[in-house]
């Protein structure tokens, strides 16, 4: 019998928690739910769970100093943010806060839970990966500490972040389109006209190329984007 996955749900409408919470559970989820911010950093800080479906417009702490303060704590549980807005901004900020995913109310239970599962598998592939680091020119990525260096001096990345370096990182230098990234990091839910992967690119930019002499994050139009000390001439 397969082990039955751990959920937090952080969730302050009790209508709403107790129904997703019986729709996780038909689904063969072990699920804990708690009702504010708070809460959820002290389950977390007891228990290890397998995701968090978490609410934005929580009591006490809201969703994004809750995730924030996750992903400070080098906590790597991959995060379903709930929201109740459609704000572009808003996601952006989930996201730099290390969120995975993304689904605004009201929504279907069905694709709760298909979200859910595509962050799980992305989550599970990636802890199987066997490379323990990465070296691009003097770029390092420790897997196991999930860590990333250059020039041996500590580069902050959020999740999101450092799942979209760790993409075209594997890639050895090889063009990595948007249609993969999008697949891969954000579950295929942007649509052709959404900027999100260029804004995610951009803000890498800033963190492993600006402060050094040597570019390595690269775009080649019609290709994709790409890893190397050395521009693609073909």
């Amino acid at each position: 019998m397969n082990k039955k996955q751990k959920i937090l749900l952080v969730e302050d409408d009790k209508t709403l928690s107790k129904n997703l919470r019986d729709y996780l559970i038909q689904e063969s989820f072990d699920v804990d739910t708690v009702f504010d911010g708070y809460s959820a950093i002290q389950a977390i800080s007891k228990k290890s769970y397998d995701a968090i479906i978490l609410d934005l417009d929580l009591p006490i702490k809201n969703g994004w100093e809750v995730c924030k303060e996750i992903r400070e704590n080098q906590d790597t549980s991959p995060i379903l943010m709930l929201t109740a807005f459609d704000d572009f901004d808003d996601k952006i900020q989930g996201f730099e806060m290390g969120a995975d995913d993304y689904i605004t109310k009201p929504f279907f239970m069905k694709e709760v839970v298909a979200r859910l599962k595509a962050i799980l598998k992305r989550s599970s592939s990636k802890s199987k990966t066997i490379e323990k680091e990465i070296w691009v020119h003097d770029l390092h990525i420790d897997l196991e500490k999930k860590q990333v260096k250059r020039n041996n001096i500590l580069i902050e990345l959020t999740q999101r972040e450092y799942n979209l370096l760790l993409k075209l990182a594997q890639a050895k230098g090889n063009f990595v389109s948007k249609n993969e990234i999008n697949k891969e990091i954000w579950g295929g839910s942007l649509d052709e006209h959404n900027n999100t992967i260029e804004v995610y690119i951009n803000f890498l930019r800033k963190k492993i190329d600006k402060p050094f002499s040597t570019n390595l994050l690269r775009t080649k139009i019609g290709f994709g984007y790409y890893l190397s000390e050395n521009e693609h001439t073909k």
